[in-house]
């Protein structure tokens, strides 16, 4: 199990899985409901291990702020990201607190919640998954 095969396609909800990248596109798996469904080249999709937060300093990955939630919690399921966004703020200001207000959005941050939850409901949230050398874990596959 990994992060590395984990994406976001615009204008669809949730995380999928990659599970196969063909001559047209891929075919990817959805963590919502496990259907399987083909994107095409044309898809805007962003893999999780890609993606990272704006700070005053530098860009900070996902999986480092996915680790920061996970150790808040004790790797335990986050706040839902239908709560209060004052409540979510101020929780991610604590993971996070050289986050730029400026650039990251509410949105960005209720998704970085919505995606937290699922990836723990499915078991990607582990010391083992989030701290994972993806240099490592390429030349073993």
């Amino acid at each position: 199990m990994s992060l590395q095969k984990i994406m976001a396609i615009s204008r669809k909800p949730g995380l999928y899985e990659l599970k196969v990248q063909t001559r047209t596109g891929l075919l990817v798996e959805s963590l919502l409901d496990g259907k399987k469904i083909t994107v095409g080249l044309r898809d805007n999709v962003s893999l999780l291990s890609e993606i990272a937060m704006y700070t005053y300093n530098e860009e900070i990955k996902l999986n480092e702020v996915f680790l920061r939630m996970a150790e808040k919690t004790n790797f335990e399921q986050a706040p839902s990201h239908k709560d209060n966004l004052a409540d979510l703020q101020s929780f991610f200001r604590d993971v996070l607190p050289e986050y730029d207000e400026e650039r990251v959005y509410p949105s960005d941050i209720k998704k970085a919640f919505q995606w937290f939850n699922l990836l723990h409901n499915k078991g990607y949230i582990t010391k083992e998954i989030l701290t994972a050398d993806p240099a490592t874990e390429e030349a073993a596959n």
